[in-house]
């Protein structure tokens, strides 16, 4: 049998009050309902999910097993039904984009100013954030699409708007910082500064993979957070890193880019495939317009 939401609502702000005369004060319920309600989803369940005492409510290990499950749920059903209010209070549609920092330092200028043009109903809100909460918010339903690098998962539907050459990026003065271009396999023997394995663990896979390709293992001597800290760190005379052309536009001072041969990076718009949104559709439209008109990667 279906939880119901009702009951999973009240449950949750049992739990996270400690207390249920707060959490009926708060939502705000009759404190005997709001038991009847938790009795009920405890029978539902099978076991109780709180221990009950003078002190206040704690959570079984049922109940925190339930807690992990319907907070999301919950959350969910909150933004939902906010979207859904916004809509018939005449706020218009909004279409909430999560975008890679290094993605939108040239990518959104002009694609804000194209899609304010093109569709002055829907109200376009983005937010730089890191990969990991960008397909955080895809999951959860709080974002309705991405402007990233492929995140290499599969329950992300994505569609390549650019793609664009890669390269290898050293201190101003490298023994290689005149090449007009470089494999990868002749860097073998170079210092590497490269982002946390922990900032998107499939990234790093597939970095795994490159260098192993090239017949090479890097020896990374320090990690950098950012796009902007791999930078500094090059500029210093750590390490070399690789990185999309376009974040050249980033620094301009203590280092070279030398494009790596055959290497490319592409930028996704990214959306749940079984969860559409308006506006998605339009803006992937959008972006290919402009990418048939403008040199994206040159944009800014």
């Amino acid at each position: 049998m279906p939880f119901d939401l009702r009951q999973l609502r009240y449950f949750v702000a049992v739990a996270c009050e400690g207390s249920f005369t707060r959490a009926a004060a708060g939502i705000p319920v009759a404190q005997q309902s709001l038991s009847a309600q938790i009795r009920s989803l405890e029978r539902q369940v099978g076991a109780p999910l709180f221990e009950r005492g003078p002190r206040g409510a704690r959570l079984t290990g049922v109940g925190r097993v339930l807690l992990d499950e319907a907070r999301p749920l919950v959350n969910q059903a909150d933004q939902a039904f906010d979207r859904v209010r916004r809509a018939a209070a005449g706020e218009g549609r909004m279409l909430a984009v999560g975008v890679l920092p290094s993605v939108a330092n040239y990518v959104l200028p002009p694609l804000m100013r194209a899609f304010t043009t093109a569709y002055p109903d829907i109200a376009l809100r983005t937010e730089d954030l890191p990969i990991a909460a960008l397909v955080d918010g895809l999951r959860s339903g709080r974002l309705d699409a991405g402007l990233t690098r492929p995140p290499l998962v599969d329950d992300l539907a994505t569609e390549v708007v650019l793609s664009e050459p890669v390269a290898a990026v050293l201190p101003t003065g490298h023994r290689l910082a005149g090449a007009e271009s470089l494999a990868l396999a002749e860097l073998a023997a170079e210092s590497w500064v490269l982002t946390p394995r922990s900032s998107w663990e499939p990234w790093h896979q597939k970095y795994d993979r490159d260098f192993a390709a090239a017949g090479f293992t890097p020896q990374i001597v320090q990690r950098g957070p950012s796009v902007q800290s791999l930078l500094a760190l090059v500029a210093a005379g750590i390490g070399i890193t690789r990185l999309p052309l376009s974040a050249r536009s980033l620094r301009d001072t203590g280092v070279v880019f030398v494009p790596l041969r055959n290497e490319t990076a592409d930028v996704v718009v990214a959306w749940i495939d079984d969860r559409p949104r308006p506006g998605v559709q339009a803006l992937r439209d959008l972006i290919h317009a402009l990418a048939r008109s403008t040199d994206l990667r040159a944009a800014g």
